[in-house]
């Protein structure tokens, strides 16, 4: 008995079952064979029992967009009840109401569908697929769904598996590209098994990295930039999840055009359903010459196979009738007829036939294309696969284990053997790929791909023979040993290194799901996570390293003999939940574990791993003394390494807390050793998930600003954004723009900039689903319109955003918005607000030690102090002060600022030569930078005070 869809429902009458999602009709448990149209009309009725339906709308709903006659219908009507036994003069189920239409007039009942456990799966990023190189009997449907497309934002072609859906889709992709500015993805649905994934699935193809939980907002934001064509394929087992997705990227992308695969329709608002139906095949005539027999797209395809598999080929008179018979018997499915085809070669065309009558006995004829698709598959699948030599059936089975495309390195490794050498593997790969049981991919690499009814089958088989567990540990086994060579790998350039093994994120997947599944290897899955762990950070999926790495914590349990491989894992969940979290409160108490870890086990890599993540855990809680103190221990320990690139990550990791506690000239001298030893830097650091070189020089730009260097630090940054634009990693190019760009744009007083980088900064965190910086950048954004005027609006959304961001506000970060939000008060005339802000940040800054912003809050207090008659005699100290300490700090820019508010100051109470003073003291000394805001208004005041 066939196993049902856990989708589908049951419905019971007399001796028969059907089952209407499965496309399937049984009597007393074993399965008939019903034409598709017939079925279709049963299915129909028996959803309306008692109820007449109107011929019109039943040739409607049947036969949709083709205009046929009542003949058809009852014609297909009296195919139907001679399934059913409905031969006498009292029809017993579908009733006949003259004039009127048709009646399920029998009894019956209907069953809830089973429930059945899901599993996870998604598939990684692919472009479009090739199109078949010459297309058969299908031209016009192309056409017709390529014009539609224009008419309709959302098609969805329904039809049997194996019948061509995917190819046509394929076709029309390309046919539509550049009416799409080339934006056509190809979203392949055949390798997910959960699909709670879909999402994530869809992300991941149109190349987002996701480390959120729910990436739609990314997708939309995506999908919202311009024209785009999604195809969503092979979508049946995931159509109640993916529907509503569909509904809503349809409706909120209004640039968006969908097209979908599937064995049944998506039933979702503004779908147009194209039913695909089988190639025509010839009738089953006598006498039906060559002619005939090839003015058929089933027989025209059949023999356009044979002349690809074995060279140029012509049709015989003798042989015509068997092409027609072999096409019909196959049911026009056209994956059915190109496995034939593929045997003409060995077997002839009269041996072919008689090889599918053996195979498939009298049951099988008259199948019509309405038959479920894995059954219809199944049945030429199984006869195919019966042919195979016994090194090409062993290497399909074992194929079947890969989830999505695979090289043929992978596929030697991992189905080589037992029997099988090497060679004879690939060539049996090459055999079946001419067989077309795997199919080449679409990657610009050599790759292959099992058909998702070929895979579905052949693991059924690799089931049957119980060899699933042999080849599943292998295949993880494979890929474990594939990431070791992958986290060696750090001399790579991180887009060429994606592209070698980013697309390998499905197979890790399955593997990892397997290996920790009951029958699975849960010591093979351990060691398969902890080398995985480079692959997630470098696609920027800290939330799935997060759960992947505590599945495989508690995996491992007590067991003291694995604490080499506990430190890895748990110095991996610990950055994944400070990068990915910011402020997690369990990644301290995880990386000082692993620092014992570390210590114990004399680990000098993973024991400045460990202290790396404890000082940026200490910056993301603003505790900047002890950030410096794990610093200085970080040099200490990398002064002994043979590393050269732990010395230049030392003395960076030093600069930043410099930078922070307010040392900017310390700050430069160790940021500039690390700039001037970038050129010797040949491997990516072991332990620093960003781009050394990038992100040296956006601290580069930050220290290089507060110290004056106005033009230096505005190139640095230009350059910067390039840089992190081309390297394509997604959080180093949030740091680009949010520790630089943005900053020094603000800073400077290009509110143009500013806003241009800012709305970068937020649209490429929704396209990452980078959380904590987009949080900055709406906040960002917020400062900028208020900035540029418009307080009214800009004052309660900078508060919102704030609010919104949480815990959040306490990342570095965040500061220089918190004192923008206390100058935002002061505009908008709330100065006592704004004094209650300031002395809470203020608080903040000395109780932390985050100093390098101390002089502008002190400022800022001043010019509150100033709106407030009770304090205003109080101002000139804080500026004096907020001098003093920009002075110290070497922060040239902070002593710019504060020297304009005190000079106005002094202006008003007539003491202009002791404003001149100021200025010209501090103005002397900056370098370059005349157009910048700061210093525009020193030399307004200047020339001011010398008129």
């Amino acid at each position: 008995m066939p196993t049902h869809s856990n989708q589908d429902s049951v419905i019971s009458f007399g001796p028969f079952r059907l089952f209407p999602k499965s496309r399937l009709l049984e009597r007393d448990g074993e399965p008939l064979h019903i034409g598709g149209r017939a079925l279709d009309i049963l299915i129909l009725l028996a959803g309306r029992p008692g109820e007449v339906v109107d011929k019109r709308e039943l040739v409607k709903r049947i036969w949709a967009d083709v205009n046929v006659d009542e003949g058809s219908l009852r014609f297909h009507v009296a195919a139907l009840r001679k399934v059913l036994g409905d031969t006498g003069k009292s029809p017993r189920y579908v009733l006949n109401v003259p004039g009127r239409g048709y009646c399920f007039a029998a009894p019956s009942t209907e069953a809830a569908p089973p429930v059945a456990p899901a599993s996870a799966e998604i598939t990684p990023p692919r472009s479009l697929p090739a199109q078949l190189a010459k297309m058969i009997g299908r031209e016009e449907v192309i056409e017709k769904i390529s014009n539609g497309l224009t008419l309709h934002r959302f098609m969805t072609v329904v039809g049997p598996g194996g019948i061509g859906k995917t190819a046509v889709a394929v076709a029309v992709g390309h046919r539509r590209s550049a009416d799409f500015g080339g934006r056509v993805f190809f979203v392949d649905f055949g390798p997910l098994r959960d699909a709670g994934h879909v999402t994530t699935t869809i992300a991941s193809v149109l190349g987002l990295a996701v480390s959120a939980e729910d990436p739609t907002p990314a997708i939309l934001t995506f999908l919202k930039a311009g024209p785009a064509l999604l195809i969503f394929d092979s979508c049946e087992h995931v159509l109640d999840t993916l529907a509503p997705i569909v509904e809503r990227i349809v409706r909120e992308a209004p640039q968006l055009h969908a097209l979908a695969t599937s064995r049944e329709s998506f039933r979702s608002e503004g779908e147009r359903i194209f039913r695909l139906f089988p190639l025509d095949c010839p009738p089953e005539r006598e006498h039906l010459d060559v002619a005939e027999v090839l003015a058929y797209p089933a027989a025209q395809l059949f023999v356009e196979r044979i002349a690809q598999s074995s060279g140029p080929f012509q049709l015989s008179a003798e042989e015509a009738p068997l092409v027609a018979n072999i096409c019909r018997r196959l049911d026009g499915i056209a994956l059915a007829i190109e496995l034939a085809a593929g045997r003409v070669n060995a077997y002839g065309i009269a041996g072919t036939a008689s090889l599918l009558d053996s195979r498939f006995s009298l049951q099988w004829r008259g199948r019509r294309t309405a038959v479920p698709r894995h059954q219809t598959l199944a049945a030429a699948l199984d006869w195919s696969y019966d042919l195979l030599p016994p090194a090409e059936s062993a290497t399909l089975r074992r194929l079947s284990v890969f989830a999505g495309p695979f090289a043929p390195e992978a596929a030697a490794a991992v189905a080589s053997g037992d029997g099988l050498s090497t060679s004879e593997t690939l060539e049996a790969i090459d055999s079946l790929v001419a067989k077309s049981l795997i199919s080449p991919s679409g990657s610009r690499t050599l790759s292959y791909r099992l058909l998702d009814t070929t895979r579905t089958y052949a693991l059924g088989k690799l089931s049957e023979l119980g060899e699933v567990r042999q080849f599943a540990r292998r295949h993880a086994g494979h890929f474990r040993d594939f990431f070791a060579r992958a986290e060696a790998d750090n001399s790579t350039p991180l887009p060429e290194w994606l592209s070698t093994y980013g697309g390998e994120l499905d197979n890790v997947r399955a593997a990892l799901d397997w290996a920790f599944a009951p029958d699975g290897d849960a010591r093979l899955g351990i060691a398969l996570t902890a080398t995985a762990v480079t692959l997630w950070v470098r696609l920027s999926l800290f939330a799935e390293c997060r759960e992947r790495c505590r599945t495989a914590l508690a995996a491992l349990g007590e067991d003291r003999g694995n604490d080499h491989v506990r430190m890895q894992l748990l110095s991996a969940l610990g950055w994944s939940l400070m990068y990915g979290e910011g402020r997690a409160r369990e990644a301290r108490a995880i990386l000082e574990t692993t620092l014992e870890l570390a210590e114990r086990l004399d680990d000098k890599d993973f024991r400045l791993r460990a202290l790396w993540g404890l000082c940026i855990d200490q910056f993301n809680n603003g505790q900047f003394g002890k950030a410096r103190a794990l610093a200085d221990r970080f040099a200490n320990a990398a002064a002994h390494s043979p590393d050269n690139t732990d010395l230049m990550l030392g003395d960076r990791l030093t600069a930043v807390a410099l930078h922070y506690l307010g040392d900017q000239n310390e700050a430069r001298q160790r940021i500039d050793r690390v700039n001037a030893s970038l050129h010797v830097l040949v491997a990516k650091p072991k332990i620093f998930p960003l781009d050394l070189r990038i992100s040296t020089q956006y601290f580069r730009a930050r220290i290089l600003w507060l110290q004056g260097f106005a033009d230096q630090a505005r190139a640095l940054a230009a350059d910067n954004i390039e840089q992190g634009r081309a390297n394509g990693h997604a959080l180093t190019f949030c740091s680009v723009l949010g520790q630089a760009a943005c900053p020094i744009a603000f800073w400077s007083g290009d509110f143009d900039a500013a806003e241009r980088h800012g709305t970068e900064l937020l649209e490429h965190t929704e396209r990452h689903a980078i959380r904590l910086w987009g949080l900055w950048a709406r906040a960002f954004n917020a400062a900028v319109m208020a900035r540029r005027g418009d307080i009214a609006t800009g004052l309660p959304l900078l508060r919102e955003e704030l609010n919104r961001a949480g815990d959040a506000r306490f990342l570095p970060r965040f500061l220089p918005l918190l004192g923008e939000l206390a100058a935002c008060f002061l505009e908008a005339g709330q100065i006592d607000r704004g004094l209650e802000m300031i002395e809470d940040v203020l608080a903040r800054c000395n109780e932390r030690q985050e100093l390098w912003y101390l002089p502008e809050l002190i400022r800022i207090k001043g010019e509150l102090m100033l709106g407030a008659a009770r304090h205003s005699g109080d101002a000139e100290a804080r500026f004096r002060e907020a001098i003093d300490i920009a002075v110290r700090q070497g922060a040239r820019f902070w002593q710019l600022r504060c020297a304009t508010s005190l000079a106005r100051l002094l202006i008003g109470a007539g003491q202009r030569a002791d404003a001149l003073a100021v200025l010209k003291n501090v103005t002397g000394s900056f370098a370059g930078g005349s157009d910048i805001s700061d210093m525009r208004m020193a030399r307004e005041l200047t020339a001011q005070l010398r008129a």
